[in-house]
């Protein structure tokens, strides 16, 4: 049985639907990435399995409870680190961390000891005393996840942790991620960073438009792609020489989509090994000059393009 179990489940907003059918399982012990652009569903299914909103259809259950029939007890299981910051700027890091170790229950020394406990694990030891409006994106981020931590919860969910942040704070979140992972807890991590999913998460749900429309591991989901080929090509000429390659290119059988920028043209193949003298004859013709050409490996990022027609982060 799966730890997480998301079976037929329907959310609307104002008659639009959010989430449509959702199915998914996640087993215990997991780093689940779960992939989508924004208004793919993946903010309101994850406050779908926190509680935060009614279900309009379908049902969760982890670790065999109903979030419908058992919302407290499955909540006391979950650490939420919500992509809109959840601290109190007037209050110290220290004092926000009490307060939502408090809300789980903790008291006395058990608490004093989890709370330093989640700022050492944070790196913000240091900033006990200080109020988080003093802290840079990186730091409230942190501090963050530390207020969500503390009663040490079996599953955790991230919703975008990285939002705005600096590539060293990043890298703090990423590495704590895969620790916390190491120490027991079940990992929801949600983002549309292709590369932060790629490091760390055992497997990913691709989501848009409210569904589920890829799901497996790294290795597994390549597959889905391996019988395509991605080439990126590093040109120059005029706008107009650009865009009329960029038409006829558009029309060769082979190709399924062509992405051009002033210095490069990425192109998408229907099947590995197409042949490249047409297309290098057709930017010839039109008198584009190539300076380098590199066949890419299908990664989630091309994944998600075949699969919806458009980038993550369009």
């Amino acid at each position: 049985m799966s730890y997480i179990q998301i079976k037929d489940v329907v959310k609307r907003y104002h008659g639009k639907v959010s989430v449509d059918h959702l199915n998914l399982s996640i087993d215990q012990g997991e780093i689940f990435g779960l992939l989508g652009p924004n208004g793919a569903g993946k903010s309101t299914t994850i406050k779908l399995m926190t509680g935060l909103l009614p279900l309009d259809g379908g049902d969760i259950t982890i670790h065999n409870q109903s979030v419908k029939h058992s919302s407290f007890q499955v909540k006391k299981r979950i650490g939420l680190v919500p992509q809109d910051l959840a601290i109190y700027e007037s209050l110290s890091a220290k004092e926000n961390v009490e307060f939502f170790g408090r809300l789980y229950g903790l008291r006395g020394q058990e608490l004093q000891s989890r709370v330093k406990w989640a700022l050492e694990f944070v790196g913000l030891s240091d900033k006990a005393k200080d109020q988080p409006k003093s802290f840079s994106g990186g730091m409230k981020r942190r501090l963050n996840i530390a207020c969500s931590i503390t009663h040490k919860p079996e599953l955790i969910i991230m919703d975008e942790p990285t939002v705005g942040i600096d590539p060293q704070s990043r890298n703090h979140i990423l590495e704590s991620v895969k620790e916390l992972n190491r120490m027991g807890s079940t990992i929801i991590y949600t983002s549309h960073y292709m590369e932060e999913v790629s490091a760390i998460c055992t497997r990913v749900g691709i989501m848009d438009q409210g569904r589920l429309i890829a799901c497996g591991t790294h290795g597994e989901l390549r597959e889905q792609v391996s019988h395509e080929e991605r080439i990126l090509l590093q040109v120059s000429g005029t706008s107009t020489q650009l865009i009329q390659a960029e038409q006829e290119l558009k029309h060769y059988a082979l190709i399924k989509k062509v992405i051009m920028t002033d210095s490069s043209i990425e192109i998408f193949m229907r099947t590995p090994g197409g042949d490249l003298q047409d297309i290098l004859f057709i930017l010839s013709k039109n008198q584009v000059a190539v300076h380098s050409l590199t066949r890419v490996e299908p990664d989630l990022e091309f994944l998600f393009l075949t699969l919806t027609g458009r980038k993550l982060r369009d």
